[in-house]
């Protein structure tokens, strides 16, 4: 059993998120937990520091159930290292996993990701994982979180345009979507002239190595 967590209250989120890695990973067994106390979505250091002792439990409880891996959905990869000491499976980040397989499709990548609160967390986190080098921008849509599920066609339009002109100023190979939310555009990107990639398909193709 793989075990993912969404460290947001948004269900919604998560059952999109267990969707991806069902249709990635035919056969594992993938659960979806949501965090019912965290807030309904993270934007920044400070609502992923809120999002963290509730993130805790559940990982807690799901090493107590037998996970073989859990996920932490969320691509500020909230609470990332603290899982890993308390569990004794795997704990993989979404946002890691995605930087990791960018770093492998190509030499540079660029982050899409939601608002501009977002950017110094992941530039932080990405600098920590030792891949600063490859980093070629971290971009910042204007689309928050929240309204990549409740006014998806807008929001995706929005993204879709801060993608195009990242391949177009960014001397890149690929583009890391910077949102759990953004699971649903893998697929659904029209005129996208390079590879996006998403860090729950990543993220459920480690946790099956693993």
């Amino acid at each position: 059993m793989i075990v993912i967590i969404n460290p947001n209250s948004t269900a919604s989120m998560t059952e999109a998120m267990v969707e991806t890695a069902l249709n990635a990973a035919p056969g594992t067994t993938v659960v979806g937990w949501t965090s019912t106390k965290g807030p309904p979505a993270i934007q920044g250091e400070q609502d992923g520091n809120a999002a963290i002792p509730p993130l805790l439990e559940l990982v807690k409880k799901a090493d107590e159930a037998g996970a073989k891996a859990v996920i932490i959905g969320c691509f500020d990869d909230t609470g990332l290292d603290a899982a890993r000491d308390l569990a004794s499976c795997p704990v993989i980040g979404i946002g890691q996993a995605a930087y990791h397989a960018a770093s492998l499709f190509g030499k540079r990548f660029s982050v899409v990701t939601t608002l501009d609160v977002s950017v110094p967390v992941l530039v932080a986190n990405i600098s920590s994982y030792g891949l600063a080098q490859n980093l070629g921008r971290v971009r910042a849509s204007g689309v928050p979180v929240l309204a990549l599920e409740y006014d998806r066609e807008n929001a995706t339009r929005q993204v879709q345009e801060e993608i195009r002109m990242a391949f177009r100023e960014d001397d890149i190979d690929s583009v890391v979507l910077g949102c759990a939310g953004m699971v649903h555009m893998v697929d659904n990107c029209e005129d996208i002239p390079g590879k996006l990639i998403d860090g729950v398909h990543a993220a459920i193709k480690l946790a099956e190595m693993f």
